[in-house]
């Protein structure tokens, strides 16, 4: 097994935890770190991707100021997407060319990590890549998306991840359409299972899962560390 960090963040608005991944990005690619799991959960907050229609942004700049949730334009790909309070948000910092062979190997793998995290606690899910038909990326319980993935790699490291829904304000997405889906609708673990699972431990679940995945053995790091 490769070593590698687990910092948690616990929870913190987006921006400085934005800088603080884009610090740890730079210092995998000078291969002064070695792999790194953050997780963090997020205050609200709306990130746009680099593809995103401004048709799914369903309030203006002003409006989500007034509802007291940030919007950030990000490097990632893909559509909106909406962080907040009760939902885990992963940044795997990751070289993808040492140990995996590209970025669809990375994002089956973290799909997986959180499919196997949730058997857990005995939900049913999928990953994108485990459909017969071409489905959009994440986890999915049916036709609604428990995990939204949107991976940026650039000089060979990854950075942006995943965001989980444990016990999110499902009603929050209705400032957008989520990843531009339209047909398709979110959930939440708390959903799912009827009560709200503790936090804490589906972070261990995700840290075990990766850590078994990825094959890395993590070590705690804090953000002072850095």
């Amino acid at each position: 097994m490769q070593q590698g960090y687990f910092i948690d963040l616990g929870r913190m608005r987006y921006q400085p935890a934005w800088d603080f991944q884009l610090k740890l990005w730079k210092m995998r690619v000078a291969d002064e770190i070695p792999n790194t799991l953050i997780l963090v959960e997020h205050e609200p907050v709306i990130t746009k991707g680099k593809s995103a229609d401004e048709k799914n942004l369903l309030y203006s700049p002003m409006e989500l100021r007034e509802k007291g949730v940030d919007l950030h334009s990000v490097e990632r790909g893909g559509d909106f997407t909406y962080h907040g309070p009760g939902q885990l948000v992963g940044y795997p910092i990751f070289h993808v060319k040492k140990g995996l062979a590209g970025i669809r190997p990375l994002v089956r793998r973290v799909e997986e990590s959180i499919v196997q995290t949730m058997a857990g606690f005995g939900i049913e899910s999928k990953g994108s890549m485990q459909f017969d038909d071409k489905h959009p990326v994440g986890v999915w319980v049916g036709e609604n998306k428990l995990a939204a993935i949107g991976i940026a790699v650039k000089k060979w490291v990854s950075f942006h991840g995943f965001a989980l829904n444990i016990s999110t304000d499902l009603d929050m997405f209705s400032l957008i359409v989520p990843c531009g889906l339209k047909n398709k609708g979110v959930i939440s673990m708390e959903k799912i299972l009827g009560k709200r699972p503790e936090f804490k431990q589906v972070k261990s679940g995700i840290r075990q899962a990766f850590s078994r995945i990825f094959e890395i053995d993590f070590i705690d790091k804090k953000m002072e560390d850095f």
